[in-house]
């Protein structure tokens, strides 16, 4: 079912003349509102939405041809309609010209006003039908696409239901991977603006120098290559939302200027005088320690506190325990059905090499993982032999953890070390036991015990289980 349209805005300055033309235009069952001045059209094109404009040429004040160039600045998507009793030849072409849509002269037969508004009608439901296509050709994450059963990931579930309900600004914070890009799109998902566009942009892949001209848009000449007008991707998420992720490698002097957008949704395009409003929410992310940079000058504390309404953290996969065999089945099950393979489940030893790495990469990591398995792997089952050995991804681990204070309690903190300590210890003795605990200084049931506690260890607790790199003499304990 396609939208309702917006109404006819009409600008004559003779009221016998709005009468009529709102009478026929009513009769056909357009919605219509008329104003006897372009002024008047002006503030009223600033604020609502109209799907076609329809003025005499020669108005009191500012005069028809006039607003249609105001109009163009304003709304270049909008067709406007001219009406006038001093038709010449040149004039239609000069309108024409001018950006007008179509052109009568008085005096006209109804038929004529509603054949052209008839097909500005059709062309603005056209419009409207490719932005519902190109929505979701980009459509947003799904709540259910957040998988996990960890208390930390029910209750960033429970977040987004709840924030995505309000217009707040939103910064995502956390490690690469960790699926800062699934709770955006949520929060779209879930909120009343769902039916609206979901723009992304990623600051970092964008050139510096053309990163403002696509947020913003630019006018014609504005630099070497602008041939002509190009609306900004925030227009293009009005009454959406636009994710700006990696917004910490955006320049200071653009932050400044998102800055004031975010103030009161007010812009103005490269190389244009124009200020341009939209309503729109915004959601940023970034890896980044944006405490950091902002020591090191790199990024804007006002900006901070301005997108910090609301701050989400999701959990690095590392401390999320039995998630990580759920998030391998989704992957088992999509790359099942993209390959055309059956593979039944990942088997127990496959399962415990999984718990016990260290996942720098987090989710993403885990997914190229599984991929890479369901390649190769021949069996019904995956093996842990078509698992990585993750000696280079290991390597890529830091040394030290990051002490937030305020964000983990010591109890965390030392769980997440004690868990750290115990899973780089089994990976540089191959997962065997006996050597590790020998290294740990503490007996093989102790570390058993250890593992247990910090979900690191699988259902089946032997030694003889354990994942052993494929070709080599097992280590006998």
């Amino acid at each position: 079912m396609s939208m309702p349209l917006p109404p006819v805005l009409v600008v004559d300055d003779d009221k016998n003349m709005r009468l009529s033309l709102q009478t026929v235009l009513e009769d056909e069952g357009y919605a219509v509102r008329s104003v006897s001045n372009a002024e008047d059209a002006l503030k009223l094109l600033d604020h609502d939405k109209f799907f076609m404009v329809i003025t005499d040429g020669h108005l009191g004040g500012m005069t028809g041809y006039e607003l249609l160039s105001q109009a163009r600045r304003l709304r270049p998507e909008l067709p406007v309609l001219l009406i006038t009793a001093y038709a010449t030849p040149k004039l239609a072409v000069e309108a024409i010209k001018a950006g007008a849509i179509d052109y009568l002269s008085k005096p006209f037969e109804p038929e004529e006003l509603l054949h052209a508004v008839a097909r500005c009608a059709e062309r603005h439901r056209l419009l409207q039908e490719n932005a519902s296509l190109r929505a979701r050709a980009v459509e947003a994450a799904s709540l259910d696409q957040i998988i996990g059963e960890s208390p930390k990931v029910r209750e960033l579930r429970q977040l987004v239901q709840t924030v995505a309900r309000s217009t707040a600004t939103v910064l995502i914070l956390g490690e690469s991977g960790t699926g800062k890009e699934l709770i955006a799109g949520a929060l779209h998902s879930c909120s009343p603006r769902r039916a609206a566009h979901y723009v992304r942009i990623n600051c970092a892949a964008i050139p510096e120098a053309l990163l403002e001209s696509e947020l913003f848009g630019h006018e014609k000449g504005a630099f070497t290559g602008a041939l002509k007008q190009k609306p900004g991707r925030v227009e293009e998420a009005a009454s959406g939302t636009i994710f700006l992720d990696e917004i910490g490698d955006m320049s200071r002097p653009l932050q400044a200027k998102l800055l004031r957008f975010l103030e009161d949704g007010t812009f103005t395009r490269v190389g244009g005088n124009e200020e341009l409003r939209v309503d729109v929410r915004l959601i940023a992310a970034t890896n980044r320690d944006i405490i950091d940079a902002i020591r090191q000058n790199q990024f804007r504390e006002d900006l901070f506190h301005r997108l910090n309404v609301v701050q989400f953290c999701p959990p690095p996969l590392r401390e999320r325990g039995s998630d990580i065999l759920l998030l391998a089945e989704h992957f088992l099950r999509i790359f099942n059905a993209t390959m055309a393979k059956q593979l039944e489940r990942i088997s127990p030893a496959a399962q415990q090499k999984l718990l016990s790495h260290h996942w720098p990469g987090n989710v993403r990591e885990l997914r190229n993982v599984i991929e890479r398995a369901v390649i190769l792997e021949s069996a019904p089952e995956i093996q842990a032999r078509s698992l990585p050995d993750f000696h280079l991804e290991t390597r890529l681990r830091k040394g030290d953890l990051p002490i937030v204070p305020g964000t983990h309690s010591i109890d965390e903190l030392m769980a997440n070390y004690e868990r750290d300590l115990i899973v780089q210890t089994l990976e540089l003795n191959k997962n065997n036991l006996t050597k590790t605990a020998e290294q740990l200084k503490i007996s093989r049931h102790a570390l058993r015990y250890r593992m247990q506690r910090l979900n690191l260890q699988s259902e089946h607790d032997t030694e003889e289980e354990l994942p052993q790199n494929p070709g080599k003499e097992v280590t006998p304990c």
